[in-house]
């Protein structure tokens, strides 16, 4: 089976990104969004945030930010905070194609940020859509390995089954659900929660949501 090329697929969701951010009005541009504390254009910045950086700023982000993930990216951000919609719109489409950390691991940082990303708003402002099933089945598969997010620890002695594409992963208590709500809630959003089942579920929404 010949492998994605991750990078084009993550060239592909920016575009899908930039598609969705052009049909936005501004009060949808404000809306909280479900990566927290972030509204809709604080997420749109950030997927492609770290792409213009040079080595030497990056290494100052990393700094400044006292390597701490949350920190680094709000230093980041902060570079684009004035950016109207118009601008945004415009720091996305120069920036289709990942650069620099972004384009890391092949462009799997791109595309598995980008995607998740991606439905933090969608599902923010009530807009879904199906994910090409080429991209989740990578994103799903990156997730679970990717050092800045939760899903490893959030999976461990459960067993994950899609039901509307060929994957699945781990062992233990089947959980089971679309892919993209699998690869929401693994990855700390509880707002996909719901649409989770099987005997796993209750311990992974114990764990993606403690004392709920």
């Amino acid at each position: 089976m010949t492998k994605p090329d991750l990078l084009v697929l993550a060239q592909a969701e920016r575009a899908d990104l930039l598609t969705l951010l052009r049909s936005l009005d501004d009060a949808q541009w404000h809306t909280p969004s479900l990566c927290q504390p972030w509204r809709v254009r604080e997420v749109a910045i950030h997927v492609v945030s770290y792409d213009e950086l040079s080595t030497p700023s990056l290494v100052g982000a990393f700094l400044r930010g006292a390597l701490r993930v949350a920190r680094v990216n709000e230093v980041a951000l902060k570079r684009y905070a004035t950016l109207e919609p118009d601008d945004i719109i415009d720091l996305v489409s120069r920036n289709l194609r990942p650069r620099g950390l972004a384009s890391g691991f092949g462009g799997g940082i791109a595309l598995t940020d980008g995607t998740i990303h991606q439905q933090d708003i969608r599902r923010a402002l009530g807009l879904p859509r199906t994910i090409p099933t080429e991209r989740l089945r990578s994103v799903l598969d990156f997730a679970l390995t990717a050092p800045t997010l939760p899903a490893r620890r959030n999976v461990k002695g459960l067993r994950l089954v899609a039901t509307d594409l060929d994957w699945s992963t781990g062992d233990g208590p089947q959980v089971t659900g679309p892919g993209e709500a699998l690869l929401m809630s693994v990855t700390g959003r509880p707002h996909a929660l719901g649409e989770l089942a099987g005997p796993g579920a209750s311990t992974l929404r114990s764990r993606v949501q403690p004392g709920a």
